[in-house]
């Protein structure tokens, strides 16, 4: 009995809103239809009646936009809650500290109202080493974030079964042409009739990295951004080889190796990002200079995940005016942990780190 008064209860209280709801119109309806059949005024023809039934109308034309105007507003807070929940489980929020890694994300729409769009990002902690996705769907806005569900959805859980970073990006593959094919055969395929082939101007950019406990970065690449080293005044491209194509349209190749990009040093950051962020253009064209203002961010002071954004999104708005054009992901991952003397036998030159 309890279990069905509880369940009973939400039931009762919406059933009551919408009474409410139709209530108000109709006292106010009535109001105004027994003032002009039942009040003697209402009947005269005279200055002064005329004026009193038209403030009677006028009150009752008011108080029925008012409700109208408030059941609305009722209805978008609504809808707004159930959107930022739903945004929240496609692009959630990161922790500010992952396996001694310092974090810090943001993400610009461009579609208005909307707080995430075509563009995707995750670090997870594996026994494999911190495993990251910076990924950039075709298109912009609420019309790609579909896409990046699937891609998203894969890669969190492909980076805890795959051993490598090869086997976690044909996993993605696979998840968007399926994703493809659904989406082609809803919007483009006749009845009864499965398409083989996805649809072929749709792709997505993806940069993939795992972060091992010793700062050792590994990389694949399908035709995305590379990201940029934070540290000692400087923001130097990581780039390690030619990318390979976005995923989507064309096959990947058979041996899928992760390129080796050195170590990340303790106190240095990389910054990963989707090319709205450097093909955002002022109102002359000029193309946003995001090498200098990461050198500008980062010179003179110890790299503050935080404070790179910060001043990139700000000085990003600034040059161009207004919300950019398309989508814009930016993600700082700065290695926190700290260095710890070598074990006996380990090659010189060799430093482990640990987390603190």
């Amino acid at each position: 009995m309890i279990r069905i008064r509880s369940r009973a209860r939400p039931a009762t209280r919406r059933s009551l809103r919408r009474l409410l709801a139709l209530g108000l119109p109709t006292a106010w309806g009535a109001v105004a239809v027994v003032y002009k059949l039942g009040c003697p005024l209402a009947q005269q023809d005279g200055f002064g009646a005329r004026v009193v039934t038209s403030a009677v109308f006028f009150a009752v034309g008011t108080g029925l936009v008012l409700h109208v105007r408030q059941v609305l507003l009722r209805e978008v807070r609504q809808a707004r809650r159930v959107a930022h929940a739903a945004q929240r489980v496609l692009l959630r929020p990161l922790p500010p500290r992952i396996d001694g890694l310092r974090v810090a994300a943001a993400q610009l729409s461009a579609d208005r109202g909307a707080s995430i769009g075509g563009d995707l990002y995750e670090v997870i902690p594996t026994e494999h080493g911190v495993r990251v996705v910076m990924g950039d769907v075709r298109g912009h806005g609420l019309a790609a974030t579909s896409t990046a569900a699937a891609v998203l959805g894969s890669f969190r859980e492909a980076v805890h079964d795959e051993s490598d970073l090869g086997g976690v990006l044909r996993r993605l593959d696979r998840a968007l042409a399926r994703h493809l094919r659904e989406h082609a055969r809803d919007d483009h395929g006749p009845p009864g009739r499965d398409l083989d082939v996805p649809v072929a101007e749709e792709f997505v950019t993806l940069l993939l990295l795992e972060i091992r406990d010793d700062g050792t970065l590994h990389v694949l690449n399908c035709g995305h951004p590379w990201p940029y080293v934070l540290g000692d005044d400087r923001a130097v491209p990581l780039a390690a080889s030619e990318p390979l194509p976005p995923i989507g349209p064309f096959a990947l190749p058979a041996e899928l190796t992760a390129d080796p990009c050195g170590r990340l040093r303790p106190g240095d950051a990389l910054f990963l990002y989707t090319d709205g962020a450097e093909e955002a253009r002022d109102g002359h064209g000029r193309f946003f200079p995001l090498a200098d203002v990461l050198t500008e961010a980062v010179r003179g002071t110890p790299v503050c995940p935080q404070s790179v954004l910060r001043t990139v999104l700000t000085e990003l708005l600034r040059h161009t005016g207004t919300a950019p054009a398309d989508d814009v992901a930016l993600l700082v991952l700065r290695n926190d942990r700290c260095p710890r003397a070598p074990h006996a036998g380990a090659p010189a030159g060799h430093r482990a780190y640990h987390v603190p």
